[in-house]
Parts: structure tokens; sequence; C-alpha cells
């Protein structure tokens, strides 16, 4: 299937330089950032919905802290002023 993309000038020069680079066709050097990209974004989904999940099971089970403790803890580990 042969979809047109249209790049800016700029992201269209750095790509031939890459596709270059490699010795490789335009086509292919795209097609595989795309692929890339789109499994980075799909992992990257699925760890934030996990992240999410165990917050939301941590909350349920207790496991939590007030914003006060937290907020606390990070102002003594980057020496922050406490609050006036």
């Amino acid at each position: 299937m042969a979809i047109v993309v249209t790049l800016s000038p700029e992201l269209e020069a750095l790509l031939l330089d890459k596709a270059a680079r490699r010795g490789q066709d335009v086509s292919l050097v795209a097609s595989e950032l795309l692929a890339s990209i789109l499994e980075w974004e799909e992992q990257d989904s699925e760890e934030a919905i996990k992240g999410i999940q165990q917050g939301l099971d941590d909350f349920e089970s207790g496991k939590f802290r007030s914003f006060q403790d937290f907020a606390e803890e990070k102002r003594s580990k980057y020496n922050l002023p406490a609050d006036s």
C-alpha cells in the first residue's frame, strides 16, 4: 500500500541524510523509523496503563501517603524551603 506523506524541507533533508549514511533506500528507512516509533508508542501506552492500574490497586489496598508527607520528602531530598 502506498501512503503519501508531505514532509517539511528540514525533515526531508534529515531523512535523506539518514538514508544516505545507511546506504539504504529512503522509503525503507522511513518505513523502519515509522515502525519503530509505532512500536515504542504502543509499549509506552501499555506501561502507562500498567502504572496507573498499579497506583489504583495500591490506593484501594491502603498503600498510599498524604501529599504533605510526599512534599516533605521532596523538600528534604532537594533541599527546598518549607512552605510559609
